[in-house]
């Protein structure tokens, strides 16, 4: 096996090393005894920086796996099995780890494992995880969801920055599955006929907003703000561009916060994704992938296989699977009722139906995902303009206001030591939403809801409370709940799944396309006034309450 390896300095220095002489340790509170995962500079559980390594027994008990059927890394042939063990000496301390010595399909969530060792450089050794014949017959205990409550905002009374801002105009550039063209160019349409849409000339525009800025490689980022500015001579009062946010529709929040502190009247968000183009320009041998060693939170997966958020969100959706005692029916629902929606959406990049029937039968990704569970990469730009609520009455269209939004971080933003029954970041920011509004679950007449995978809009549904824990099955009802005729709509136009991986933003985009009536064929019936809109695959998330007067 091989992948990218960790880089040892500091704090990771004794982890890694730690099969030198073959035994795991880990980094240790002083003042609480806590168990810490990853090593970093205080312990979570009492902020204590009075850390030190202890050698632990490297037993554990499997709380998530996945078998993994795609080949992300050139060099590591498939399947693997990843898995996330949580240590018996501390459940809140979990390894991202491959399962060895098993047959494919054979480990099971709360099987007993201990941890052997694979040296794969001078000064690192993996820690692998192989059955515990000791403990053969015996299931060990999964930790339970904690209780979130406690880390939630007190519900807001007074003023709402909200109301300050609207949504006065959007655009969509063309949107394919490899377009072969200058992601830039993507930009410049989407933002043109943002700016158009609301009425307005670029030289209105004092503000530029963006997702994640200039720092993201992997085709995911036009070059930020700094590059647009410079190809339509702008002249903002205010910018920003950045990937730590509320999603990456954080960057929607940012420029609503602009707007309602003064600093301008008229933002201009943009997002441009050209992953598609940039695979393919890899294959090509035209462009170069990122390489060298795994650092940041890919210290801690990478090492092991786990290349994709396919694999470390499929890990939740085994957990939850486990815990709720359900099968994929919720996730096969929703990506046969997307691919629906997508049918009559002219801009979908997948348009042919899907049945139930051809969804289980689909090639496995990484299980339980299968090739319908994930979103379609594709190329294209979502643009709009958040304008100042005073300008509403000067528009050409019926302006979109910002009912809530929610950000909390109630939630440790990791893959693997926080909550595993549903996907990281969409308890904290859904919860919150309702903190800040009167409105509740029964007046939303249509959802956007996150489908990287089809698990994170499973996540979303409870999370917002549309239905209870493990009850998403249920609730969609073979799909009849969330058809576009359906008590709750959710992703008319096919989400990423069919009408393409736009990164978040095609989602509000569509949330406002329905309220303002526009959405043609896939219209939301009986006049729409309240959307539900989400955004993050994972870590950190945001979500939104979008309304028309």
């Amino acid at each position: 096996m091989s992948a990218p390896l960790p880089e040892p300095l500091f704090v990771t220095e004794p982890y890694w090393g730690s099969g030198r002489d073959g035994v795991l340790k880990v980094q240790h509170c002083c003042s609480c005894g806590a168990l810490r995962m990853p090593p970093s500079a205080a312990c979570r559980e009492c902020r204590s920086s009075d850390l030190d390594f202890v050698e632990v027994s490297g037993k554990g008990v499997v709380v998530a796996l996945t078998v993994n059927h795609q080949q992300w890394l050139p060099t590591m042939p498939t399947p693997y099995t990843l898995a996330i063990v949580a240590l018996v000496e501390d459940d809140r301390a979990r390894i991202t780890t491959r399962l060895v010595g098993f047959d494919e399909g054979e480990a099971k969530i709360g099987q007993y494992v201990r941890v052997t060792f694979e040296q794969v450089a001078d000064d690192v050794w993996l820690p692998l995880f192989e059955a515990d014949p000791t403990r053969a017959d015996q299931s060990g205990p999964v930790p339970e969801p904690p209780d979130l409550s406690s880390r939630l905002p007190a519900v807001h009374t007074g003023t709402k920055y909200e109301e300050s801002a609207i949504i006065s105009g959007h655009g969509q550039s063309q949107v394919g599955r490899r377009l072969m063209r200058n992601p830039l160019n993507l930009t410049v349409d989407a933002c043109r006929l943002a700016v158009e849409d609301a009425g307005l000339t670029f030289d209105d525009i004092d503000g530029l907003s963006t997702y994640p800025g200039s720092s993201m490689p992997g085709g995911m980022s036009e070059g930020g703000v700094m590059a647009l500015e410079d190809a339509l001579g702008l002249h903002p009062t205010w910018v920003n561009g950045a990937s730590e946010t509320s999603g990456q529709l954080g960057a929607v929040q940012a420029a609503v916060l602009a707007v309602a502190s003064g600093l301008c009247r008229h933002v201009l968000v943009f997002r441009t994704v050209w992953q598609a183009t940039e695979s393919a320009l890899q294959r090509q041998g035209r462009a170069l992938p990122s390489s060298g060693p795994a650092r940041g939170m890919m210290e801690y997966t990478l090492p092991y296989g786990a290349a994709s958020a396919a694999n470390w969100i499929a890990m939740q959706a085994s957990h939850y699977m486990h815990r709720y005692n359900v099968g994929r029916d919720a996730m096969g629902w929703l990506a046969v009722t997307a691919r629906t929606g997508a049918g009559l959406n002219p801009e979908a990049v997948y348009r042919d139906p899907l049945t139930f029937d051809d969804y289980m039968a689909a090639r496995m990704i990484s299980t339980p995902f299968g090739l319908y569970d994930c979103d379609t990469p594709v190329d294209g730009a979502v643009a709009f303009v958040i304008s100042s609520a005073d300008v509403a009455a000067d528009l050409p269209h019926a302006p979109i206001r910002f009912e809530s939004i929610g950000s909390a971080l109630a939630e440790n933003l990791s893959w693997d030591q926080g909550t595993l029954n549903h996907m990281p970041q969409s308890q904290g920011p859904a919860k919150h939403l309702w903190t800040r509004t009167d409105l509740t679950t029964d007046d939303v007449d249509v959802a956007l809801l996150y489908d990287g995978f089809t698990f994170n809009a499973v996540s979303w549904m409870e999370g917002l409370g549309f239905c209870g824990p493990g009850e998403a099955a249920d609730f969609i009802d073979n799909g009849r709940t969330i058809a576009i005729d359906g008590p709750l709509p959710v992703n008319p136009h096919g989400g990423q799944l069919s009408a393409g991986r736009l990164h978040g933003f095609g989602f509000m985009r569509e949330a406002v396309i329905q309220l303002r009536g526009e959405a043609g064929d896939r219209q939301v019936p009986n006049n729409p006034r309240v959307a539900a809109v989400t955004a993050g695959g994972g870590i950190p998330s945001g979500a939104f309450l979008l309304r028309r007067d």
